[in-house]
Parts: C-alpha cells; sequence; structure tokens
C-alpha cells in the first residue's frame, strides 16, 4: 500500500484533518494486512485439514513486522514535516496512482474479518465523559489518576456575624459569595503491596484569603494476609460516619454542629497510621485502630495549636515523649441486609488523648452512629430511594492548672428522599449543650439548627443545592440563612464508602 502522489499530498496538506486521517490509513492498512496474512495462512492449512507449518508462518509474521515498519517510518517522516514539502518523503512514491479511501479500506476490513463486529457506516462513539487514565506506563496501564472538584456557595443570612454561625471551615462563611473547597486529588497504585493518594485543596477564608494546603496524603496496603490493611500518612481520622467524608460528598451545604465543636472546623486529622480488620463472619463486620499525633491545627478537642486560649489556659506547645502523648482512635463499624431493599449500618467510636493545657490535660470523646436505607425493588439509576443517618457525641474535657473538668454532648439526625432520578428532598436537625464553664464558650454553647434542602443532579458530575438553615442560639437571637451550592467534578475521583 502506497500513501499517496505529490498532487495527493497536497490534497492532503489542503484539507483539515489531514495528520490524523493519514495515521488512521496506515493503522488500518497495518490491520488489513495482518488480518489478510492469518487468514490466509490458516485457510490453507484448512483446505488440508492441517496445522500451517511454523516456517511458513514465521516467514509471514515477520514479512508484516517489516511492512508496518515501513509504513510507520513513512508516517513518522510527513508528521515530522509537517507535510509542507512538494518532494516524497520515500523513494518510488511518486509511482503511486491514487490512495484507498478511509470508507474503503474499513469496508475492507470487513470483509476480510467476516464476523460482523466492525460496520462501515457505524457512527463513531462519543468520549468517556471524562479520563480515566491520564498519566500511563509504556504498557498504558494507568498508574496515576488525577481529579479536580469544585464547591461554590452564594446567599445570605440575617447574622452578619456569618463566621461565628457557621462553625466548619468548609461551610458558606460569608454573605455573597464563598469558594468553600476546591480539591484536587492524585490517586491510584504505587507497585503490586501500596495504594497511594494526595487531597491537595483550596478555600476562601470569610476575609477573602485564599488558602491552599495538602488536607490527606497517605498510602495503604493491598495485600496484607488475615483481611488485614493499613493507612499511613496524615488523613482523616476514622470516627463516626461523617467526618472522613470531603465536603463534596455531604447531603447538605454545611457540616452538622456536632462534629464542627466536637471534632473541629476542618475534622480530625493528623499524622499517623490506621490498621483495619475486615472480620470473617457473615456480615460485614469491621474493626479500625488509628494512632496519630494529638498536637495541631486539626486537633480542635485535643492539642490544637500552641498559645491558643482554651477555658482561660494557654495550651503549651508539646512534642511526643512517650506514649501517652498520642491521639488513640478505636472504632468498629458493621453492615446487616435486613431485607433485600434496605441496609443497616451501625458504628461505635472512641478518641482519647492530650489536651494541651499540661501534663495532666486529657481529652476523650466517644460516639455511635447508625445509617439506614431503603431503595426501591423498581429502582432505575438508585432512585427513588429513602435513607436515614443519625450520630451522637459526648465529651469529657479535663483541663490542668487548675485541674477542672467539662462535660458536653451533640447530635444531629437527618433523612433525604430521592423521590425521582437527579431529585433529593432533605431535612437535618441538629443539637448540642452541656458544661459552660462560668461562661459562654465556643466549645460548650447551646445551640440548635434545623435544616432542609433541595438538591439537582443534573449528571453525575454536577449538582445544585438550595438550603435554608433557621438557627437558636441561648444568648443570641435566632438566625435565618438560605444558600445556594454548584458542584462540579472533573476527572476519576475515587469512590466512597457506602
Amino acid at each position: 500500500m502506497r500513501v499517496g502522489t505529490r498532487g495527493g499530498m497536497k490534497d492532503i496538506q489542503r484539507s483539515q484533518g489531514r495528520k490524523q486521517v493519514l495515521w488512521r490509513l496506515v493503522t488500518a492498512g497495518a490491520l488489513a494486512l495482518s488480518m489478510m496474512a492469518g487468514s490466509a495462512g490458516f485457510a490453507s492449512a484448512a483446505e488440508g485439514d492441517q496445522k500451517p507449518e511454523s516456517g511458513t508462518l514465521l516467514e509471514r509474521i515477520e514479512q508484516l513486522e517489516q511492512t508496518v515498519a515501513q509504513q510507520q517510518a513513512i508516517i513518522q517522516k510527513l508528521l515530522a514535516q509537517g507535510m509542507d514539502e512538494a518532494e516524497p518523503v520515500e523513494e518510488g512514491m511518486a509511482e503511486v496512482e491514487s490512495t484507498p479511501s478511509e470508507s474503503e479500506l474499513e469496508q475492507q476490513l470487513v470483509e476480510e474479518l467476516g464476523t460482523g463486529q466492525m460496520q462501515a457506516d457505524d457512527p463513531p462513539q462519543p468520549p468517556s465523559p471524562r479520563p480515566l487514565t491520564v498519566i500511563s506506563n509504556r504498557s498504558g496501564k494507568s498508574y496515576m489518576n488525577i481529579s479536580l472538584d469544585g464547591l461554590v456557595a452564594a446567599g445570605a443570612s440575617s447574622d452578619p456575624d456569618v463566621p461565628n454561625l457557621q462553625l466548619g471551615s468548609h461551610d458558606p462563611s460569608r454573605r455573597g459569595f464563598t469558594v468553600q473547597n476546591v480539591e484536587l486529588v492524585f490517586s491510584g497504585a504505587v507497585d503490586p503491596y501500596f495504594t497511594a493518594q494526595a487531597n491537595i485543596i483550596f478555600v476562601e477564608s470569610p476575609s477573602g484569603k485564599t488558602e491552599v494546603e495538602v488536607e490527606e496524603i497517605y498510602a495503604t496496603t493491598t495485600s496484607l494476609p488475615y483481611n488485614l490493611q493499613v493507612k499511613v500518612g496524615h488523613f482523616f481520622t476514622e470516627f463516626g460516619r461523617l467526618n472522613s467524608q470531603h465536603p463534596h460528598s455531604w447531603d447538605f451545604v454545611d457540616q452538622p454542629l456536632s462534629n464542627a465543636r466536637m471534632l473541629g472546623p476542618d475534622g480530625l486529622r493528623s499524622s499517623g497510621i490506621e490498621l483495619s480488620w475486615l472480620m470473617p463472619v457473615p456480615f460485614f463486620s469491621e474493626l479500625f485502630l488509628t494512632v496519630q499525633n494529638a498536637f495541631g491545627e486539626t486537633l480542635n478537642s485535643f492539642g490544637f495549636e500552641a498559645d491558643e486560649e482554651v477555658f482561660g489556659r494557654i495550651l503549651i506547645d508539646a512534642s511526643v515523649r512517650d506514649a501517652e502523648d498520642l491521639l488513640y482512635v478505636p472504632r468498629y463499624a458493621a453492615s446487616l441486609d435486613l431485607t433485600d431493599n434496605q441496609t443497616l449500618l451501625v458504628g461505635a467510636s472512641a478518641a482519647r488523648g492530650p489536651n494541651g493545657t499540661g501534663d495532666g490535660g486529657r481529652t476523650a470523646i466517644y460516639g455511635a452512629d447508625v445509617f439506614w436505607k431503603w431503595k426501591s425493588p423498581r429502582a432505575m439509576q438508585g432512585f427513588p430511594f429513602v435513607k436515614f443517618q443519625a450520630e451522637g457525641m459526648k465529651r469529657r474535657y479535663r483541663a490542668e492548672d487548675p485541674l477542672e473538668t467539662f462535660e458536653d454532648w451533640a447530635a444531629y439526625s437527618q433523612i433525604l428522599w430521592g423521590y425521582r432520578r437527579g431529585w433529593v428532598a432533605g431535612i437535618r436537625y441538629g443539637r448540642m449543650g452541656g458544661d459552660d464553664g462560668g461562661e459562654v464558650s465556643p466549645f460548650f454553647e447551646h445551640r440548635r439548627r434545623i435544616s432542609t434542602n433541595l438538591t439537582w443532579f443534573p449528571t453525575e458530575y454536577s449538582k445544585l443545592r438550595l438550603q435554608y438553615n433557621h438557627d437558636d442560639r441561648d444568648e443570641f437571637e435566632d438566625s435565618h440563612s438560605l444558600w445556594l451550592q454548584f458542584e462540579f467534578t472533573l476527572g476519576a475521583h475515587a469512590a466512597h464508602k457506602f
């Protein structure tokens, strides 16, 4: 097969897709030669009711490899020159009279294959909505995926002090517009023994300052025996149901008050190691033990940040001297299928560690969570459904110098109804209270909030959410807030836990 005459080259140069067309011609030609050579060899063997001789088959393969190599050399030279030269790039190409069209090549392939798997008049398939492989090795296997998720909110509140109203770092933090979270995720297989993930986030503070940080970076084992798995790095602590979820997977615009106060505005996360064991029982049953550093800006109930003031005490800058200076978080989670259409998940968690008020300062948080979901037996793409979720937490904060102990609690419950494909309505109620240490404190402020929302998912890669909040605080007037949130996703974002 020849590529074309000098005049043909000029025609291709003037066409809009000349390089793509030429490459497809060469590839199609090589495939046609391969199929014709193979079919001819095996057809001749079938006529004699015997296998083809190995020497004849090897000769055909060598000839095919030479032909493909020559065609690849031609196309590489043509693409390198941009098809701007008037002279042929290979000696003898001027003798070529014509070039088969793409449809003719495709029809020839159909006739040679005879399987009906390729149709010359089939329309081209649209590209995948988002790439699954962005970086590959020489064999074409993906070893890293990249995705980006953006959350933007707009709205207003009757309370001008929105930051004190919204306790979470990724909640809408001011009137007008707020970039709640932009998350860039790198994930993939390190080797046969580990996978890894890094989450880099961008957020906008209430004052409009932009902040960028590595939120999570960790590696996870894939081949340990006895259903064991180890995670090591900087990551969200496995406590309760919501703490380890990123903002784009929340069912509401903001996180519950209980999580923001007990576990911190950024969630409970730190550097450390996590061991999990999937128990060999007839139902899903998993046990976790996490050991992490207990001091840092994302550990509000524990070491938090040095020089911060809590209940009139200045937190000390502590380091790990022994095992008691670490944070220990055990968790147990189980799942049961109540019926073919109902699933129940239950969990219990605890977190214990130093709190930075002195050598005797210790904090303990205990929590329990439940999740129930019903899906219609006639569901299409997951709709309709109903799901209920609730979490409760209790904290015991023992402060040093002078020695005092404070206790508080917080809880929320929510229910969501996916009443038709792409549409979900929800309502959530949260409440918290406890000791106040003789003063109104962000730690122990008594509050109640009820939220209702409506979410529309045009596709799985975007959503629009409208939410109303009513806040009732003992020391302040009631507040009313309305938020509109938009989310978009690019790339292959890793799936989240059920």
